[in-house]
């Protein structure tokens, strides 16, 4: 194919729709495999199928048409997120993977928010992401309070909780600022191992989901297949990623999204066009810190168990390399990074123990050779007004 070629909105939908077609089959393949060697031979697959398209400019094509029709692109990618779930509608343990990709890839739009658009370094996503978690803990079996506002009380406890880390946050620069959030993040993790409110080590059960009084923990069938309770979940992991992956999008596109850019791109600047600094960063810290609680809270109830070893500072470099794999500032890239991340280790169980070591090498190699990750960012093109 010829990159120049122009492409007509019926071939952009065609190209869109071919694309989505081969990942969602390829993706099923991937999930329903289960031998080690056929996980290998589809991996490298994948790898060699990316190198060709690249070099015959099939990529770039798919690029061009997703950015010339965007909302086909989102709806064929909630299309292909359903296609999954129906193919695996009794498979629990697959189910369970799509909602940590979906619930880790909400987080990590959280951490863009912060990291990609106004610049604020976090280090301690995990540990926002396990205030959720032990928020609706509590909240749940303690209190009266409906389940959907319990997992919105978790998003709001993780942002205040947020607002007052921004404090000393901001009284820093670069990598001491970072070590101000690692070092929450650490005593996040000591602070419930020694709280015997909070379960201490051995952590605390968290009520499933109930729903307008439906227990999600309940099975249930359909046209007589028996369908897995994770099912309900996993709509709901995909409901709330699209919903925030909506909403930052809307807000990269807007004027505020344009503010936090030249506040991480240059504060002098921004100072000098009457931007407030400390403003905007605490409005992206307290939005993303939001974003990372309530998917937090879903995730607690879907694993229906919370202790401390599930919000270490290694899971925060594990959101980190998600959102540095996808593409700093590119939200379109974090689920396909949180696959990589999240699935391929699991599903080859002989790198379980290396999964640190395979994030820091997907972590240099990315920086090194594609900084942009996995797939490039939209630049924005503000137009100005004639006389502005």
């Amino acid at each position: 194919m010829n990159p120049k070629e122009t492409i007509t909105p019926a071939k952009s939908a065609l190209m869109l729709s071919i694309a989505a077609l081969v990942l969602t089959v390829y993706v099923w393949f991937f999930l329903h495999a289960e031998s080690q060697i056929s996980i290998a031979i589809l991996s490298v697959a994948a790898i060699l199928v990316v190198i060709l398209s690249r070099r015959f400019g099939v990529t770039l094509q798919v690029e061009q048409s997703a950015a010339r029709r965007p909302g086909l692109s989102r709806w064929l990618a909630v299309g292909c997120g359903l296609a999954l779930i129906a193919a695996f509608y009794n498979s629990h343990f697959v189910l369970l993977m799509l909602c940590g990709v979906l619930l880790y890839s909400t987080a990590c739009l959280g951490l863009t928010v912060q990291f990609g658009y106004s610049g604020v370094a976090n280090f301690a996503g995990a540990a926002f992401f396990g205030i959720g978690s032990y928020a609706t803990a509590v909240l749940a079996t303690h209190t009266a309070v409906p389940h959907v506002l319990v997992i919105l009380i978790s998003g709001v406890s993780a942002a205040v909780i947020g607002s007052l880390l921004i404090l000393p946050v901001l009284r820093t620069r670069g990598h001491y600022a970072a070590l101000v959030t690692i070092a929450f993040g650490i005593l996040f993790k000591t602070f419930i191992e020694v709280n015997d409110v909070l379960g201490g080590p051995q952590g605390l059960q968290v009520p499933g989901l109930n729903l307008f009084g439906f227990s999600l923990n309940d099975g249930f069938s359909l046209f007589g297949l028996e369908i897995s309770f994770y099912v309900p979940y996993a709509l709901l992991s995909l409901a709330m990623f699209a919903g925030v992956y909506a909403l930052v999008n809307a807000l990269e596109r807007s004027w505020v999204g344009l503010s936090m850019d030249v506040v991480r791109t240059d504060e002098t600047a921004a100072s000098t066009f009457g931007l407030n600094i400390v403003r905007w960063k605490v409005i992206a810290f307290t939005m993303g810190n939001f974003f990372a609680g309530i998917a937090g809270g879903l995730y607690g109830m879907i694993i229906a168990f919370v202790a401390p070893n599930n919000f270490t500072f290694g899971d925060s470099l594990l959101m980190l390399s998600i959102v540095i794999l996808g593409g700093l500032g590119n939200i379109a890239g974090l689920i396909p990074a949180a696959m990589i991340v999240l699935i391929l280790p699991e599903k080859l169980q002989f790198i379980q123990e290396y999964r640190f070591l395979l994030y820091a090498a997907l972590v240099i190699v990315i920086l090194l050779f594609r900084p942009q990750g996995l797939l490039p960012r939209k630049t924005r093109i503000f137009f100005a007004r004639k006389g502005s």
